[in-house]
């Protein structure tokens, strides 16, 4: 009865008889609430260090991914100036035949012109060598 008039107004015995605001069914809930919560924190803590350790591997690989692809955008801008280099390499290579061509040209009509004359001389001297 002493604990029923005491429950009334809010004061509780617990397992050791001690007196107590709270009743010993709400402190033995608050107590497992307080140890969940304590877990649950820890959890956390746990899955943040996680996630940031996560965090910290992807950004590594995204600066390793940024770096590869400006290597590659190097490569890339590099291989069309060597292309673009050969082209125009190529292209004088051209003028340089065609300049080669012309120039056979000049030396085969000139070596013909040459061969004419030399008949037409080497006729001249046996005319005259004949006359005389």
């Amino acid at each position: 009865m002493a604990q029923a008039a005491l429950g009334s107004v809010g004061l509780h015995f617990d397992e050791l008889n001690k007196l107590r605001v709270l009743d010993p069914d709400v402190a033995q809930q608050t107590a497992q609430l307080r140890e969940e919560c304590k877990a649950f924190v820890d959890k956390i803590v746990e899955f943040q260090k996680t996630v940031g350790s996560l965090i910290e591997l992807v950004d590594q690989l995204a600066k390793a991914a940024e770096s590869e692809k400006m290597k590659a955008i190097g490569a890339r801008n590099l291989l069309k100036s060597i292309a673009k280099q050969r082209e125009a390499q190529e292209q004088q290579l051209q003028a340089l035949i065609a300049e080669k061509k012309m120039q056979l040209e000049r030396y085969r009509i000139e070596y013909e012109t040459l061969c004419k004359i030399e008949a037409d001389q080497n006729e001249f001297i046996d005319q005259f060598i004949f006359q005389k």
